[in-house]
């Protein structure tokens, strides 16, 4: 690659002011140890610069996230209550849009009797946007009032709001989430989690802080039973000690990615809030572009990585189930696709606490993906299909037969998980793809875009949340 603009705007009074105003509660003492936690346990591993080399004293058990809960959710009971939903971030049909296509999604699983829901609240900061979604929601749910709103603190205010969706562009999901979570509000965060790593650390601890808010990532991948017996299997010892796992998440566009249509008529100060879009970025120059396109520019997203990549890793993190990614290195290119600033082409190399070695590849100018595997010493599991097949490695053939375990069929992930969320708001059950997992997975997504824009592997000690050059 050319010589690159920095891998993140430099510091600003913005964020440095977000950072603090999340986290002053806390404390200092309150950000460190509170990030200790992985999904269940209380607190971090110890790491000393050993745990960057790879280890074989790290039992299973000692990074293990527990057992998971059935990633089909129960149907909503006949006499359940309707849940108010808000969205927060909706984009223009026929575009970009992934708040409008969610509120569409849980209206419609509510017209088939999977939920019981209504969309009581909508948001965004350009009023073209907000007006059409208004309308198009209106039709869609007959004598239901929507109230509308240009910025999300007054969104949050909504009475009765039972959990809202953020589907945001990605450099502002650590502060509209960390606002959702501390008016008390359920939350459904669109991926990636956030855009940067201190981000992702502030949101873990504020969500720490309010343990009865149900926040939700919206990798529903997670969903998917066979990542869920790879987990058990790998737990009971089926393929011996895990050691390294690959997947991707690629395809191929003839004209490059991301390149939503722009309106001329958006009108910065007229019908849209050009600065509260900017928000943790600082103040910039009108660009539609990047506006709309934001997903190609790498000031306000990891592109690849956080759109696609984190799709495919969240699962896999799950079922290795290898403790915290303690370095990353990762190489990106623009091989067809080379006005985007975001690499089209990217591989990346994540090494966990026990040694476990992750690859991923994800391309926008190549669909053929690596096949999904889990390796082990003893035997491997493949999980290219909807099932779950454990083969033998050759000289473990007279100990270990294969064997397949099949999986249902979910249907429709994203419904499922979406499904799931609201499960959680009912019952106060955990939700799946929960924060927790979600800072690990950022560890990764930020680490390999700082390898790709500066360069090297970076290392990451999750006894103090710090991050540094390997």
């Amino acid at each position: 690659m050319t010589t690159p603009p920095p891998a993140s705007p430099s510091p600003n009074n913005s964020r440095r002011d977000f950072l603090k105003a999340s986290t002053a509660a806390l404390g200092a003492g309150a950000l460190l140890s509170g990030c200790g936690s992985t999904s269940t346990s209380s607190a971090a591993p110890s790491a000393s610069p050993a745990a960057f080399m790879p280890r074989t004293d790290v039992p299973m058990e000692s990074v293990s996230t527990g057992t998971l809960p059935n990633p089909l959710p129960p149907p909503v009971a006949a006499d359940a209550k309707v849940l108010k939903i808000g969205v927060i971030g909706l984009g223009a049909d026929g575009a970009c849009a992934m708040g409008l296509n969610h509120a569409r999604s849980l209206v419609d699983l509510s017209k088939q009797g999977k939920e019981k829901i209504q969309i009581v609240a909508i948001c965004d900061l350009c009023t073209i946007h907000l007006e059409a979604a208004h309308k198009d929601l209106l039709e869609r749910q007959p004598g239901v009032e929507i109230k509308t709103y240009t910025k999300h603190e007054d969104l949050l205010k909504h009475p009765g709001l039972d959990g809202v969706v953020i589907a945001t562009p990605e450099h502002a999901h650590a502060h509209v989430a960390i606002d959702a979570i501390k008016a008390g509000k359920d939350v459904y965060l669109e991926k990636p989690m956030t855009l940067q790593l201190d981000e992702a650390i502030a949101l873990f601890n504020v969500a720490k802080a309010h343990p009865n808010v149900m926040a939700q990532v919206g990798t529903q991948q997670t969903r998917m039973p066979k990542f869920h017996e790879a987990r058990k299997l790998i737990q009971a010892g089926a393929i011996g000690t895990p050691t390294f796992s690959q997947t991707s998440y690629c395809r191929n566009s003839k004209n490059g990615e991301w390149h939503y249509p722009i309106n001329k008529d958006w009108k910065p100060g007229v019908n849209l809030d050009w600065e509260r879009w900017c928000g943790p970025l600082g103040s910039m120059p009108w660009d539609p572009k990047l506006y709309y396109q934001w997903r190609r520019y790498h000031i306000a997203s990891t592109g690849i990585i956080g759109d696609l990549l984190v799709h495919v890793m969240t699962p896999m993190m799950m079922a290795i189930d290898q403790g915290w990614p303690v370095r990353v290195s990762a190489t990106g290119g623009h091989l067809v696709d080379k006005a985007m600033d975001n690499p089209d082409n990217i591989n990346i190399v994540a090494q966990f606490e026990t040694g476990h070695q992750m690859m991923v590849a994800g391309s926008t100018c190549n669909e053929v993906g690596l096949e999904t595997l889990i390796r082990g010493h003893k035997g491997n599991i493949y999980l290219g299909s909807r099932h779950c097949t454990v083969r033998p490695e050759r000289i473990f053939v007279e100990e270990m037969e294969e064997k397949t375990v099949e999986c249902p069929d979910i249907g429709n992930d994203q419904d499922v998980h979406r499904l799931g969320w609201l499960h959680s708001i009912r019952t106060r059950e955990k939700p799946f793809s929960s924060i927790e997992l979600g800072l690990k997975v950022m560890v990764v997504v930020a680490l390999a875009q700082r390898s790709i824009w500066e360069g090297g592997a970076w290392s990451f000690d999750p006894a103090t949340m710090k991050a540094a050059r390997a």
